[in-house]
């Protein structure tokens, strides 16, 4: 699969593929518990709904051969996260990886991760 060719998630499907990606491979019911950590009144069943879509969609891959489905993410955080950057810098930005960069700089950039990014341009330029 292409980049440009790798499904590109709504916002929950995004917040779900944040709480597996750190689990790897896991039952609905797993993310379910998962999730609830930050959403107290999730249901289970809209939890399982949107993992069966995302699965038609191409966003999570499942293993049928248990009792319990086993979902994992379709594709690696940053391989989806590149693709997403990409279609931004493109839609947004017009291609301008630097009009992108002083956009996210402009957005509250905490003082720790300015020196962080400082400290690693001066590593790039040595």
């Amino acid at each position: 699969m292409q980049r440009s060719d790798i499904p590109k998630p709504t916002a929950a499907e995004l917040e779900l593929l944040q709480v597996l990606w750190p689990l790897g491979a896991a039952t609905a019911r797993q993310v379910h518990e998962a999730m609830r950590l930050e959403r107290p009144g999730l249901a289970y069943g809209a939890v399982l709904r949107l993992m069966q879509v995302m699965h038609g969609k191409g966003l999570l891959i499942r293993d049928d051969s248990q009792r319990s489905h086993v979902y994992a993410a379709a594709q690696p955080r940053d391989a989806l996260q590149t693709s997403l950057l990409q279609d931004l810098l493109q839609r947004a930005f017009a291609g301008s990886a630097k009009a992108l960069v002083l956009a996210a700089l402009k957005t509250g950039i905490s003082r720790k991760e300015r020196e962080e990014i400082e400290r690693m341009l001066k590593e790039d330029d040595a």
